[in-house]
């Protein structure tokens, strides 16, 4: 593999919901890449759908919910998203940023843009929340994957 092919590897990876930098980071160190290119790839990555997901998703939930069986999926997620709102009404903008801060399963940029959208946030406040969040889950990733000396 090369490394523009595990660069890729790593840009699009970290865009999934789930694996998100979690997966990302590790496979493309597994790819070549050095520890702090696969963990900058893999953010910028993951970032990349974000303001889409928190601009549409209030529009697309609404307009799915109008489609018989996909109602109740979608009341699912909505019911998800409200169950891990509590931090962000709570402390707001630091709430969104360490929900996604936190690199586990269920946490994380997607989970993070899903409950900006479903709160109603503007895009301007949950933004940078969610940069922030995934700039602290990245070192979190790389640090418990590689130590902290890979890094730096």
């Amino acid at each position: 593999m090369t490394l523009f092919h595990a660069a890729l590897l790593t840009f699009f990876t970290s865009m999934v919901p789930v694996l998100e930098l979690r997966v990302a980071i590790p496979m493309g160190v597994a790819g070549g890449l050095p520890v702090l290119a696969a963990m900058v790839i893999a953010m910028i990555g993951n970032l990349v759908p974000i303001p889409i997901l928190i601009v549409f998703t209030r529009k697309v939930f609404d307009w799915l919910k109008t489609k018989g069986r996909i109602k109740t999926f979608v009341e699912k997620l909505e019911a998800k998203a409200h169950a891990k709102s509590e931090l962000v009404h709570k402390y707001e903008w630091w709430g969104l940023c360490i929900l996604v801060a936190i690199p586990l399963p269920g946490t994380g940029a997607w989970t993070g843009a899903l409950v900006a959208a479903v709160l109603g946030m503007r895009l301007k406040k949950a933004m940078p929340a969610i940069a922030v969040g995934v700039l602290i889950a990245g070192i979190i990733v790389t640090c418990v994957t590689y130590g902290v000396t890979a890094i730096f």
